[in-house]
């Protein structure tokens, strides 16, 4: 991303943007932009939207704790949402935060809750799930926010997302080749990465798994990796192996 601007504020937005477009900020964003950054009128913030493509606009106060922002020039034109859907078993609280940042900044679409067999966490605020993927799209320069979707039961998360293309399981009993070369050989389309819970799938599940011609397993390798460390892991390998960061620039 040559020539970023990685010095101003950056925040998304509902409303849409265009010149000279005026967008009321929520109290909590002004907050942040008067009080935290201490921004004056006129100081310069980054605006997205999913939709717009990324603004620069500039800080017009409105009020002694209220604040407006003016879009100025489009800085980048809106690209097209990854469609690489992440499939995860719910962690407790914290861990799950960090691994829906993560997540996000790996270049994931979609986010969607499985509910295995072995889960640790038997609900999902979705809502926080959402706050999580904004932060992470503001703070790390993407212009679309990943899809945050209900908790699927296991049975009907493979049910909707094998019609939609390939799905990619890391399983810690893999013996198989190099990831790499595994990934290598899958057909293009809309990819799923599902990743179990820290005791890992059931016997039920490994088995209904490994039955589809259209999933294929994986090993992260000889260590055994927490659930949101394995996030992190296998999203580099597909991104790296079949996904987006295939022919970019160095």
């Amino acid at each position: 991303m040559p020539d970023y601007d990685f010095n101003s504020p950056r925040l998304f937005v509902d409303a849409s943007l265009e010149e000279e477009r005026r967008v009321s900020l929520e109290p909590s964003q002004a907050n942040y932009l008067l009080n935290v950054m201490r921004l004056d009128a006129g100081a310069p913030v980054l605006a997205f939207n999913g939709r717009d493509g990324e603004w620069r606009c500039r800080i017009d106060r409105t009020g002694k704790k209220k604040a407006d922002l003016v879009a100025e020039a489009r800085l980048r034109e809106q690209t097209p949402a990854p469609t690489l859907a992440y499939l995860f078993a719910p962690l407790k609280h914290a861990r799950l935060d960090y691994m829906v940042q993560k997540a996000v900044e790996m270049g994931a679409g979609i986010l969607q809750p499985v509910m295995t067999q072995h889960v640790q966490a038997s609900r999902v605020n979705v809502e926080r799930m959402r706050a999580n993927a904004i932060e992470a799209a503001e703070q790390c320069g993407i212009l679309s926010i990943p899809d945050c979707r209900e908790p699927l039961k296991f049975e009907a998360a493979l049910q909707a997302y094998l019609a939609r293309g390939p799905m990619i399981f890391c399983d810690e009993r893999e013996d198989a080749e190099s990831p790499i070369e595994t990934l290598a050989k899958l057909s293009e389309g809309p990819l799923s990465l599902l990743i179990g819970p820290e005791g890992g799938f059931s016997t039920e599940e490994r088995a209904r798994l490994q039955g589809e011609t259209n999933v294929t397993a994986i090993s992260l390798g000889p260590r055994i990796l927490r659930a949101d460390t394995a996030a992190v892991a296998a999203l580099a390998v597909v991104q790296a192996a079949i996904g987006d960061w295939r022919g970019a620039s160095s």
